[in-house]
């Protein structure tokens, strides 16, 4: 059973993070509406709350040492889960990973010495990170885009965070204006051969770090993935991913559940940096919603990922798939 500090924690996540009232803190912990209150109010003594939430559940810290183990990963953080059925709006998913990013954010930014440039990914846990970071006066920090900002009918990707992360902090921002998936290969080749366009990815290349996000292809049961909702891929280059048992896309490359690069000339369109050229840097991977433990398990597999976030239903997932294969 979890112990008052942990479920003081999970409290404050909820309350502050999730937005529930009282009672519904209470309903979800399985305690009484008097016990919630002093809970909460034990989270506010003990000063963790802040600007962020300075603790996480026990059972949190459990799966965080768990996957870091496994995976050899410099840090990960598992953010309490804070949606339930109580909201029905799909945007609350990714509250709790976002605290969690935004804190994580804040440390590299206010701990670097001098200018820092940070290449970032998009997505809509990288929205909600951003969406919890402080205002903050950091006019040295440079953030790039690591993949193309722009969908196919080259309208602004709802979901890129350059501009939000520039009007945070009062740093510097720079889009790469071209589509995430180009339409075809001659389309692609014409794009990247602008100067431009290869003056951003020299940039990208140049970063002390990057954030990113990672997204589930999905199927028809689940909630659209990213890359079908907004529409950068067709319906047909959906499926035809889906058949080449692609389940993750992580910066405009499709891979499997080992990580590998599925055989599909969809992954020859990408607009952006490639896998093997952040290979090796410290990347923090910021993943929240729901049905993603495939795909953060393919993604962790590419080897590529240093730094996690994650929320903790996906973390749970990605333990039990774990502990399934090695059984």
């Amino acid at each position: 059973m979890a112990t008052d500090n942990s479920l003081a924690a999970r409290a404050a996540w909820l309350s502050y993070v999730g937005g529930l009232t009282q009672s519904e803190v209470a309903k979800r912990l399985d305690v009484s509406s008097t016990k919630a209150h002093r809970l909460i109010g034990q989270a506010q003594k003990a000063g963790l709350v802040r600007v962020f939430i300075d603790e996480v559940p026990a059972e949190c810290v459990e799966l965080e040492e768990f996957i870091a183990s496994h995976f050899s990963l410099n840090t990960c953080t598992v953010a309490p889960d804070i949606d339930d059925s109580i909201h029905e709006d799909p945007s609350r998913a990714f509250n709790a990973v976002g605290v969690a990013a935004a804190r994580r954010l804040h440390a590299m930014l206010i701990s670097a010495e001098g200018q820092i440039l940070i290449g970032v990914g998009k997505g809509r846990s990288l929205t909600a990170m951003v969406r919890s970071l402080p205002k903050m006066q950091r006019p040295d920090s440079r953030f790039v885009a690591v993949s193309g900002s722009l969908t196919r009918n080259l309208s602004a990707n709802p979901y890129d965070v350059v501009h939000n992360l520039v009007e945070r902090t009062g740093g510097e921002g720079f889009f790469l204006p071209v589509p995430y998936i180009a339409s075809s290969i001659e389309e692609q080749k014409l794009l990247k051969a602008q100067k431009s366009v290869q003056d951003m990815i020299s940039l990208g290349r140049e970063a002390d770090a990057y954030v990113i996000g990672i997204g589930a292809i999905g199927d028809d049961a689940l909630v659209n993935a990213h890359i079908r909702e907004t529409r950068m891929v067709s319906e047909d280059e959906w499926r035809e991913l889906r058949n080449k048992m692609a389940v993750c896309d992580i910066m405009g490359s499709f891979v499997d559940i080992n990580g590998s690069s599925v055989d599909s000339y969809i992954n020859k369109l990408a607009l952006g940096l490639g896998l093997d050229e952040v290979s090796g840097r410290k990347v923090m991977a910021v993943v929240g919603g729901h049905g993603k433990d495939v795909a953060v398990l393919a993604a962790l597999r590419t080897g590529v990922i240093t730094d996690l976030v994650v929320s903790e239903e996906i973390a749970n997932g990605l333990k039990k798939l774990l502990l399934k294969e090695a059984a």
